[in-house]
């Protein structure tokens, strides 16, 4: 039996990178033997994470069109002519059977590419808004999985599968891991933790929140695992530094979110579509703070359905600054609350979305086990 191909596009932020490294994994679980290719494209940080991951990946020079008229948007078209020629040489030259876009702009030259040459190719929109690539690609795909219901509005409803999104293999079974997270970020199991994750690549908001309330937080005997992205950085360790003795730990990046899950008591979050995913799946009371730059709001969107369900606490991006650590330090003290969101937004949760997505991918590449 020849052996199965798969490519993945996905990339520009973390949201669209994890999900497709959860569904590549699923698949070489099913499958160990296939052949597994990431398109990405250059200078994003899907060039470093997919690597890391244990993938080969390919960059193409695509970019995003600015809202804001600026000269990059003058290279766009000749960026995307020069992305569709390098994705149909690669179509060409792995011969992949089946190919799959989770978001981002590599994912439309490659996927365009490969339904041209008569590949099926299957979309995951991880956002209650579907994004312009999946949008754009949806006539010609043959199945699309979804993590919301009402996406009939952008995608043909006969190819949709709710499936939910992916998440990472290793924020599984997190309470049970408690301890561990406590000793792995050096903290006290005596007094509460607070989870700040901005994001893949952080945000400005909520650092800047966070980081003009660090006294009130230590009064209150609260610690702080804080992921603050790159550009916040060396702002947050400033920040922190008179609060060394405290617990106050800024990350630019945490790779054992597992630990920093377990740790924590209640987490602040942006509202992409993978952070809630995996936030439903784990089962934490979290306030989210949705980002207002994002196309078609849709972080509001996502926030807004656990919101309606009091599965989760929101807080506008406009107001972060003024009331953000003061809601936090009012959840913590409310455990009644806490455990009213925790059971809720644990009944949103979709917990075998990389398997079934996977399974999907294998029907479409007409793959017999």
């Amino acid at each position: 039996m020849k052996p199965l191909k798969v490519i993945l596009s996905g990339g520009g932020t973390g949201g669209h990178i994890f999900p497709a490294i959860a569904i590549a994994n699923e698949i070489k679980k099913l499958v160990p033997h296939v052949e597994i290719l990431f398109v990405g494209a250059l200078g994003k940080m899907e060039m470093e994470k997919v690597p890391n991951a244990g993938y080969n990946i390919v960059g193409v020079p695509i970019a995003g069109i600015q809202r804001k008229f600026t000269l990059s948007n003058l290279k766009l078209p000749f960026l995307i002519l020069r992305s569709l020629m390098k994705t149909k040489k690669i179509i060409k030259e792995f011969k992949p059977d089946v190919v799959i876009g989770t978001g981002g702009y590599a994912s439309g030259p490659l996927l365009r590419a490969a339904v041209n040459n008569g590949i099926p190719a299957l979309l995951q929109e991880q956002n209650s808004y579907a994004g312009i690539t999946n949008k754009l690609l949806s006539k010609k795909a043959a199945k699309i999985c979804v993590a919301y219901e009402g996406m009939e509005k952008f995608f043909p409803k006969d190819k949709i599968l709710l499936t939910g999104n992916p998440v990472r293999q290793d924020i599984h079974d997190t309470k049970h891991k408690k301890n561990e997270g406590l000793e792995f970020f050096k903290l006290s199991p005596n007094k509460k933790v607070i989870l700040v994750i901005g994001g893949s690549l952080g945000a400005r908001t909520i650092n800047e929140a966070i980081g003009k309330s660090l006294e009130s937080l230590v009064d209150n005997n609260i610690q702080l695992i804080w992921q603050t992205g790159k550009t916040y950085y060396q702002t947050a360790l400033q920040q922190a530094q008179p609060y060394v003795n405290n617990a106050i730990y800024p990350l630019e990046f945490i790779a054992r979110m597992d630990l920093a899950y377990a740790a924590a008591d209640i987490v602040i979050s942006r509202a992409g579509a993978s952070s809630v995913s995996e936030l439903c799946n784990i089962g934490m009371p979290c306030i989210l703070v949705p980002s207002p730059n994002v196309s078609e709001d849709h972080q509001t969107k996502n926030a807004m359905a656990l919101v309606n369900k009091n599965a989760a606490l929101l807080v506008k991006d406009s107001e972060a600054h003024n009331t953000l650590a003061e809601t936090a330090v009012s959840l913590l003290n409310n455990t009644a609350q806490q455990v009213a969101l925790t059971n809720n937004i644990s009944q949103l949760a979709f917990h075998n979305s990389a398997n079934v997505i996977a399974l999907e991918v294998l029907k479409l590449a007409n793959y017999q086990f």
